[in-house]
């Protein structure tokens, strides 16, 4: 079983596109999530051989890197330009979102850590170190966050937010990561 993480074909977006964007990096964040579900099963049949260090060694490099990225340019940039951009019955419904996000953020992150430290040892050849539960748990999480930002977050953004605003956050994102 190739359980090897070798990026696959992204839709095209760019720092031009910074909401094209934020749904590519979803479906990373989503490949990743499936990674991690036969990550599992692999350990159990291989054992923490060279896949399943690689993998685990990948799966812990996207997402202290790119997921910690993608929730700042959340948190740092989009929500406050979406709070500013508010008019009439979006201001309640966008404060309620962001909020309700940016906890979700927090539960992602302290999943996160705990699925690391679990992900770090099989890395490190312990076999028997992934708890399918908390793996189960954090890919839930990640999904029903996912759906959430692309089915309310992203199409209101799209909707408020100017050109000069997606310009703006297309820089910090840009800046976010060194480009």
């Amino acid at each position: 079983m190739d359980i090897s993480l070798l990026p696959g074909t992204s839709p095209a977006a760019g720092f031009d596109a910074p909401l094209d964007m934020l749904s590519a990096c979803h479906g990373r964040i989503e490949k990743q999530c499936s990674t991690l579900r036969r990550l599992a099963p692999h350990l159990a049949e291989h054992g923490a051989d060279a896949d399943a260090r690689q993998a685990a060694a990948n799966v812990m490099r996207y997402f202290d890197t790119a997921g910690r990225d993608h929730h700042a340019d959340e948190e740092q940039d989009l929500f406050p330009a979406l709070l500013e951009s508010m008019a009439g019955s979006d201001a309640v419904c966008l404060r309620d979102i962001t909020m309700a996000l940016t906890g979700e953020h927090r539960e992602l992150h302290a999943a996160w850590a705990a699925l690391r430290t679990q992900l770090d040892s099989v890395a490190r050849g312990d076999a028997s170190a992934l708890d399918a539960a908390a793996v189960d748990d954090f890919i839930v999480r990640h999904l029903r966050h996912i759906a959430r930002e692309e089915n309310e977050l992203i199409p209101m953004a799209k909707r408020l937010l100017s050109e000069v605003q997606l310009q703006d956050f297309g820089k910090a994102m840009r800046a976010r990561r060194g480009v």
